[in-house]
């Protein structure tokens, strides 16, 4: 599925003009689904600032959380590109924050995933590793790993992530599922530690049991730790898409 074309095309829901996939099927692993808005009638009042609605002071929507708010609490209009919006939509002030620190991840760590970064790979309990270019598909949804051999790793089907350090030793306790990935030093610009290498556990399509890759910086050690600092980031949004 990951050779298939990703088609685009233009829809118009309640909240804006969209660039949605055309097949669903297709959707990116970051994006977030539109929220259903609290009904007219179920809001009387701002559920910021409990301002009561009338003829002047009009009710909005967030179009990130749907719910109900005056122009004061709601005036901000932020791009939002997990839910596909062509352009800056109507946020309250706790949603456009979020989408703001969001667009460090679409603006830079999404073009370093894309760009890719040169690993040695180790599959399973494998004694044989090979040096392959991993990188994120224009979809977002696989990691193409190329070398000698290539092979996809779906994201949706990552169960657990560890980002590695210099001098540091995979352990079972080491291992942070998407619930407890940390905003750890080493994986921000002028942290003391830097990431070395990651270890994935996903299930194949088709598989019954996990598969382990483990990937370890080969020659450009800092454009390394830049993309495995970006996959962590790229982590957290994954957990929030599944968690919504």
């Amino acid at each position: 599925m990951s050779a298939l074309p990703d088609g685009k095309k233009l829809v118009r829901s309640p909240s804006g003009l969209r660039m949605v996939p055309e097949n669903g099927a297709f959707h990116s692993p970051f994006s977030l689904n539109e929220p259903q808005w609290v009904p007219d009638k179920e809001c009387a009042r701002c559920m910021q600032c409990d301002t009561k609605f009338d003829f002047i002071r009009r009710k909005h929507h967030c179009r990130r959380c749907g719910r109900c708010f005056c122009d004061k609490c709601c005036s901000k209009k932020v791009a939002l590109p997990r839910m596909c919006f062509v352009d800056p939509v109507r946020q309250c002030a706790q949603c456009s924050l979020a989408s703001q620190k969001e667009m460090e991840f679409y603006d830079k760590q999404l073009k370093v995933l894309l760009g890719g970064g040169s690993f040695v790979a180790t599959l399973g309990t494998s004694e044989k590793s090979e040096t392959m270019m991993c990188r994120l598909s224009n979809n977002h949804r696989y990691l193409f790993m190329d070398g000698e051999s290539h092979f996809e790793v779906e994201l949706s089907r990552i169960s657990s992530m560890q980002i590695l350090t210099d001098g540091e030793s995979p352990g079972e306790s080491d291992i942070h599922t998407y619930t407890s990935l940390p905003d750890t030093q080493y994986l921000s610009e002028g942290g003391t530690s830097r990431a070395s290498g990651m270890l994935l556990h996903y299930k194949p399509m088709g598989a019954q049991d996990a598969q382990q890759l483990k990937v370890e910086a080969a020659d450009d050690r800092k454009a390394a730790a830049l993309w495995l600092a970006a996959m962590h980031k790229a982590a957290k949004l994954l957990y929030e898409a599944r968690d919504q």
